[in-house]
């Protein structure tokens, strides 16, 4: 049975993105491009819909960083294979040089992608990729793929991240001719649909236009979990993590009687002690 491994690229530059997509269909036919995201934002965003098994991440890209990303891909339940794709004098090389995680330099050379794709397909993770076709083990084949990103690989991400991430700002909601000012430290959640993002604080709710995915890089990821791909939570308003059934977990909130789905991606965020 031919088999695909679900790929991710994200580059915020079109000429470097279609040159990789093009070296990957000639040199690993079984890589199926399922995202060709366009900023850090996107990616995540991307990976969320998408489940990649592997994803190749561009360093520098506006909203949040490919190292971003690959830190917040690191919390999923099921994270995916990375490669980092940076360039000549990037800050990060040297670091990537010891050996702990893939990367390729930009532009990308034939013989190093290959390179790097061995190590891919040896690993066990890439064994059990997504068949190609209607597979209705599709979701147990991939979930059977999956590893935990390297130990390693995530001691080298906090090194390379921002120590301290500026404050917070406030969220702007327009109300009629009045825009209202909202603490971060006052919101409880947001929660997106297909053109506004809710946000629920101590005083009541707004709405604003910003997508929950642009928020992303203005909020501190040590505060505000994403627990599904439409809800971003203060994790300092949780009280509890309840598990309805196998698949189902929901939330309750200090001051709030609404209950908030935890999607599978996000399970991992509660296990107990």
């Amino acid at each position: 049975m031919t088999t695909k491994i679900r790929t991710l690229i994200a580059d915020d530059e079109e000429g470097p993105r279609e040159q990789l997509r093009a070296a990957l269909a000639r040199l690993a036919p079984e890589i199926e491009i399922v995202a060709a995201s366009v900023n850090g934002c996107d990616a995540w965003d991307d990976c969320l819909a998408h489940e990649p098994q592997l994803c190749f991440l561009d360093i520098r890209m506006p909203g949040m960083s490919g190292l971003e990303v690959g830190q917040r891909l690191s919390q999923l339940a099921e994270p995916p294979q990375v490669v980092f794709v940076t360039a000549y004098g990037d800050h990060a090389l040297t670091a990537f040089e010891a050996g702990a995680v893939d990367y390729v330099l930009k532009p990308v050379e034939d013989a190093r992608l290959e390179q790097c794709i061995q190590r891919l397909r040896q690993r066990q993770s890439l064994n059990g990729a997504v068949p190609d076709d209607d597979d209705p083990e599709h979701g147990a084949a991939h979930r059977a793929g999956s590893s935990a990103m390297p130990a390693a690989t995530l001691e080298l991400l906090r090194q390379l991240l921002p120590a301290q991430r500026p404050s917070m700002r406030p969220i702007q909601a327009s109300q009629g001719r009045e825009i209202q000012l909202i603490a971060p430290d006052d919101i409880l959640f947001f929660q997106s649909d297909s053109r506004y993002t809710r946000v629920v604080h101590r005083d009541g709710e707004a709405w604003i236009r910003t997508a929950l995915k642009e928020l992303l890089s203005d909020l501190d990821p040590g505060v505000f979990w994403q627990v599904h791909r439409s809800v971003l939570v203060n994790s300092r308003f949780i009280t509890s993590a309840t598990r309805v059934d196998e698949n189902t977990m929901q939330l309750s909130l200090k001051g709030c009687d609404e209950k908030l789905p935890v999607s599978r991606q996000f399970q991992g965020l509660f296990k107990g002690q």
